[in-house]
């Protein structure tokens, strides 16, 4: 009768490592909401008090200048971990 071959035991391989987990910077919060609050408040002055007199110089460009804080306050939510 043929001898049956030995099985070698695999040697043993650690699982690997998990990957560290990328953490936000702590001013990201805060200067994404700051962002948004800025540019909501922008706007909604700019149709509450349209007199004010930095604001009725800038005329539409007023709408502008709040959708800029509120699309930078949506970018860094882009990177919020």
């Amino acid at each position: 009768m043929p001898k049956s071959k030995v099985r070698k035991k695999a040697v043993y391989t650690p699982p690997p490592k998990p990957k560290q987990v990328k953490v936000s910077p702590r001013w990201l919060a805060p200067t994404m909401v700051t962002a948004w609050i800025i540019g909501v408040l922008w706007i909604a002055v700019y149709y509450v008090a349209p007199t004010t007199p930095f604001i009725d110089d800038l005329g539409n460009w007023n709408l502008a200048i709040g959708f800029a804080f509120i699309i930078f306050g949506v970018v860094l939510s882009t990177r919020w971990r």
